[in-house]
């Protein structure tokens, strides 16, 4: 994104004399921002959404700022005259790509989120979790600057919601804004600069930047870094928590599914930043989910993270 995103007294209502859905929204969304928005059915959640991604225009207001955007919907549309990867093809193609490099992307996130053995399958008779993997990955095809998720984990199997997880993840590391909607409050636990809650029509900043993950699994890094270093900035962005525990030794927090993206700002470093231990925890009790773990540069691979 080349500026922020702004909406500047917006209001939303449907038809002349309609109820006002929204009103007198001001909101800016940078770049690289993650942003959730939450509140019960019916407060217009969606229609917000819609007008960040210039789906629907305010009926008042003025929204300004146009970054590339990309939209995932709860119920993506499957009557379309395509298989899951000629869509995605055709897609690529639009977006700039030539049509082999369109079908190798496509088919890169078909296979990202479980969905390559759908790959031929005409649209109309995917299901509805193999559809919105259809929907996600259309919307990372794009190589969005504002990505915008509204419900975009329904449907979706315990894989795919965490690959998605780890996508919000990279996207806003590589400077995409992104806002979401979800219904469970677990969901990127500890991971949003900011959550608004919306209410009566008008939006509540209900938190900024979380300083400890709640209701999540968080990953703790143990880190040894060069002499008297500060943290990459890249790594700065996503730690929702850091102690010097001793000389040039830090431990660091994150929400598990950022960790991906703090191993690779960290491994990636010029200097490198050796990390002694990874751990994964239920934020809630404290407890280890996965056991702890010792790693080195030379056997970590430069996200991170294993293979997929």
């Amino acid at each position: 994104m080349h500026r922020d995103l702004r909406l500047d007294n917006v209001g939303r209502r449907y038809g002349l004399r309609g109820p006002w859905v929204l009103r007198g929204i001001h909101l800016t969304v940078p770049p690289g921002a993650l942003i959730r928005f939450e509140g019960p059915n019916g407060t217009g959640k969606s229609t917000l959404l819609r007008l960040l991604a210039r789906l629907d225009a305010p009926t008042e207001g003025r929204v300004t700022g146009r970054p590339r955007t990309a939209y995932v919907p709860e119920r993506f549309p499957t009557a379309l005259p395509f298989t899951a990867l000629g869509y995605l093809t055709h897609l690529g193609t639009v977006h700039g790509l030539s049509r082999p490099a369109a079908i190798r992307a496509a088919h890169d996130c078909l296979d990202r989120f479980g969905a390559a053995a759908h790959a031929r399958t005409p649209m109309a008779q995917l299901s509805k979790g193999s559809s919105q993997k259809v929907a996600v990955a259309q919307a990372l095809l794009a190589d969005p600057e504002l990505l915008v998720l509204d419900e975009a984990w329904t449907g979706l199997d315990a894989a795919a919601r965490t690959e998605l997880e780890r996508a919000v993840a990279e996207r806003t590391a590589a400077g995409t804004a992104v806002v979401f909607v979800d219904h469970d409050p677990r969901r990127l636990a500890g991971a949003p600069d900011a959550t608004y809650t919306v209410r009566e029509g008008g939006l509540d900043r209900r938190t900024a930047h979380a300083t400890s993950p709640s209701g999540g699994p968080v990953t703790t890094v143990v880190v040894q870094g060069p002499a008297d270093a500060h943290l990459p900035a890249a790594a700065a962005r996503v730690v929702t928590g850091a102690d010097e525990t001793e000389p040039g030794i830090h431990r660091l927090t994150v929400p598990a599914s950022h960790s991906d993206v703090l191993l690779r700002a960290l491994l990636t470093a010029r200097p490198s930043w050796h990390v002694v231990s990874v751990r994964q925890e239920d934020s809630t009790t404290g407890e280890s989910t996965t056991g702890e773990s010792t790693t080195d540069e030379s056997t970590t691979d430069e996200s991170g993270s294993r293979g997929r």
